[in-house]
């Protein structure tokens, strides 16, 4: 479905009934990713409203012309918020990106975030990033994929093997051609929110942080500086897995999640 937020039609796909859980994706893919990862932690755990949108200039949300950095695309989120959740508590999710913003919507709604889920999140300052390498795989595992898509495949993903292509081609590849490059990079030039909570009260809510040990593209260095901001944060950093972490390491991911979930439960009915 397509959800009008001002005047820009944000693609959104949901699954299940129950408390909302708003999942963010990042830069130059769509909420397939975010699919892909999260659907495996709810197969079996009913009561939850899974809300997948495409961020503007991706997927199906098209990026009008007048935005100029993330402030604008984290009015959209916000304005999401107001339009699926209302006064419901929710909790949020996002990788990369797309947990930029998803922390700046536990500083601006923080009475109603339930819980609050950061993969592999894009601090302030990026820094100790490791070069990118492969840890685990074989050459020429990719070569079915497209020169384009061999190039995605190999700067992404640490861990080259026949099941990870298979990941890729499900849940990254497909978004690829949809990207608004040049309103993108718009985007990139500002996107610093200009009102960055950062001396905004903790969040106190149940957290989860998950960081990818050889992550060339964020690190676990500035990952871990955010601890101090959430009290009641698990922060795990995981061994064969780069920025493509929810993929790498689907089993540990979906079990951490699921605790979690758990923990945003206890804490909800507490």
């Amino acid at each position: 479905m397509d959800v009008k937020i001002s005047g820009v039609p944000v693609h959104v796909v949901e699954h299940g009934d129950g408390m909302p859980v708003l999942a963010l994706h990042g830069a130059g893919v769509d909420h397939r990713e975010m699919a892909g990862a999260l659907e495996p932690a709810f197969r079996d755990r009913p009561g939850y409203r899974r809300i997948y949108p495409d961020l503007p200039g991706m997927g199906r949300t098209p990026l009008p012309d007048w935005f100029r950095g993330s402030d604008d695309t984290f009015d959209v989120v916000l304005g999401l918020v107001d339009a699926l959740v209302g006064d419901e508590p929710f909790a949020v999710v996002g990788h990369s990106f797309g947990a930029y913003l998803a922390r700046a919507v536990a500083d601006r709604r923080p009475e109603r975030v339930a819980g609050l889920a950061l993969v592999c999140p894009i601090g302030e300052e990026i820094r100790d990033v490791p070069a990118h390498a492969v840890l685990h795989g074989s050459t020429g595992v990719a070569d079915a994929l497209s020169p384009d898509e061999q190039a995605q495949f190999r700067d992404y993903f640490v861990v080259h093997t026949p099941a990870m292509v298979e990941r890729f081609r499900e849940y990254v590849a497909p978004a690829l051609p949809l990207v608004d490059g040049d309103g993108l990079e718009r985007i990139s030039d500002r996107w610093r929110l200009s009102d960055a909570a950062a001396d905004a009260a903790p969040y106190p809510g149940p957290a989860l942080i998950l960081a990818g040990r050889q992550d060339s593209t964020v690190g676990y260095a500035g990952p871990w500086e955010l601890v101090a901001r959430y009290p009641r944060a698990t922060f795990a950093v995981l061994d064969r897995a780069g920025h493509a972490l929810p993929h790498e390491q689907l089993g540990l991911f979906t079990a951490l999640v699921a605790e979690w979930l758990d923990r945003v439960d206890e804490h909800r009915t507490a």
